[in-house]
C-alpha cells in the first residue's frame, strides 16, 4: 500500500471519527485570501470587467446558477472545504451572506485579477491582497462582537488559511505590461513577487494565523491563454513561462522556510499545484480526460470573465472531459483532482 493511499484512509478516520455523532468539522473555520482560482464571488460586487457571475459559469454548480466562481462547478478550494467537514462554504466577504453566525465558518476574501504585485489589482479594479487583509481585520472585530473574545481568538488560531495567488501577476500583467516587462526579467519580477508574499503571510501571522497553506504557481505557460497569446502559433506549453513558474516555486518554498524558523508556532505549507496539474495537462487520458489543450468554454482560447458567456461558440457539452474549463482556470473535475493532492499535502494543517 503506497504512502499516498495510507494518507488519504488516514484523513478519512480522523475525518470520519471527528463526524462521530456530530457535524463538526476538522478545524473551527476555513479563510481563503488570493485570485480568481478561490474567489467565489467578490468581484460580484466590484465594478471590474473580471466577473463571472454569468451563464455558461456555474452550469455544473449546486443550482446549476453562475456564482462568480469562474468555474463550471466547484473550485479545489470547495472540495478542500468538504474534505475537512464543512457542509457549507465560506461566504464571500463582500456578499450579504457575510453576517452573523455565517461568519462563525470563516470568510472568502479572494479577488479574481489581484496578486502579490498591488498593481495588478488596481489594473482590474480589484481587491489587492493588502486590501483582502483590511478586510479580515474588520472581520475579526464582526466575529469577536458574534462569539465573545475568547471563542473568537480560538477560532482564529485553530482554522486554517489558504493562499492563492501569483499568475494573474504574470499572465495577465507582467507578460503584457512593458511597463513591467522592458524594466524586470521574469526572474527580478519573481523575487519581487516572493518579498510581497513574505511581507503578507507576516502580516497574517501578526494578526493570529498560525495553520497557512500557500499553493504554488501553476505551470502558466500551459493555461491555454498562455499557449494561445505566447505560443507562437505552437499547440505546446509555453516552456519559457514554465521555467519562471518553476524559479517562483523553489523562492516560494525557500522562503517559506525561512519564515517558519523566524515566526514561533507558525505552520506554513505550500501546496504543490503545479506538479499534479502538469501531470493532467501532459497525461489527460489517464485521469479520464479527453482534452488539456483547449477549454470547454468557447473556443478554448483566451476566453476568460466576459470572453466566456452564453453565446460563446462551442461550449463544450461534457466539461468532465476537458481538463481546462475557460482560458486560465481548470473545470470541476480537474479541481477535484487537484483538491485530492492539496489534501495530502497539507495533512500536517488538521493534525
Amino acid at each position: 500500500m503506497g504512502v499516498d493511499v495510507l494518507l488519504v484512509l488516514f484523513v478519512s478516520v480522523l475525518f470520519l471519527s471527528s463526524n462521530k455523532g456530530n457535524s463538526q468539522p476538522l478545524v473551527p473555520a476555513l479563510f481563503v485570501f488570493g485570485d480568481s482560482v478561490v474567489d467565489v464571488g467578490n468581484n460580484n460586487h466590484l465594478e471590474t470587467v473580471v466577473k463571472s457571475n454569468f451563464p455558461p459559469y456555474g452550469r455544473d454548480f449546486t443550482g446549476h446558477h453562475p456564482t462568480g466562481r469562474f468555474c463550471n462547478g466547484k473550485l479545489a478550494s470547495d472540495f478542500t472545504g468538504e474534505n475537512l467537514g464543512f457542509t457549507s462554504y465560506p461566504p464571500a466577504i463582500l456578499s450579504k451572506e457575510a453576517n452573523g453566525n455565517n461568519l462563525l465558518l470563516g470568510a472568502n476574501f479572494a479577488s479574481a485579477g489581484s496578486g502579490y504585485y498591488e498593481t495588478t489589482a488596481k489594473l482590474y479594479n480589484t481587491i489587492s491582497l493588502s486590501k483582502q487583509l483590511g478586510y479580515y481585520k474588520e472581520y475579526q472585530k464582526k466575529l469577536v462582537t458574534i462569539a465573545g473574545k475568547s471563542n473568537a481568538t480560538s477560532i482564529i488560531t485553530g482554522s486554517i488559511y489558504l493562499l492563492s495567488s501569483g499568475s494573474s501577476d504574470f499572465v495577465q500583467n507582467y507578460y503584457i505590461n512593458p511597463l513591467l516587462y522592458k524594466v524586470y526579467t521574469p526572474y527580478q519580477f519573481s523575487d519581487i513577487l516572493i518579498q510581497a508574499y513574505s511581507h503578507f503571510i507576516q502580516e497574517l501571522y501578526g494578526l493570529g494565523a498560525r495553520k497557512i497553506g500557500v499553493s504554488t504557481l501553476p505551470p502558466i505557460g500551459c493555461l491555454p491563454a498562455s499557449i494561445t497569446l505566447f505560443g507562437e502559433d505552437s499547440n505546446e506549453c509555453v516552456t519559457k513561462m514554465n521555467t519562471v513558474a518553476m524559479y517562483f516555486n523553489k523562492k516560494l518554498n525557500a522562503t517559506s522556510v525561512s519564515l517558519k524558523s523566524k515566526l514561533s508556532g507558525l505552520n506554513l505549507v505550500v501546496l504543490d499545484i503545479y506538479h499534479p496539474l502538469n501531470d493532467l495537462i501532459q497525461k489527460p487520458t489517464d485521469y479520464g480526460f479527453f482534452e488539456a489543450r483547449k477549454a470547454c468554454c468557447g473556443t478554448g482560447l483566451v476566453e476568460t470573465s466576459f470572453l466566456c458567456n452564453k453565446e460563446s461558440p462551442g461550449t463544450c457539452a461534457n466539461a468532465t472531459e476537458y481538463v481546462f474549463w475557460d482560458g486560465f482556470h481548470p473545470s470541476e473535475a480537474a479541481n477535484k483532482i487537484l483538491a485530492a493532492d492539496l489534501l495530502l499535502d497539507g495533512i500536517s494543517l488538521v493534525s
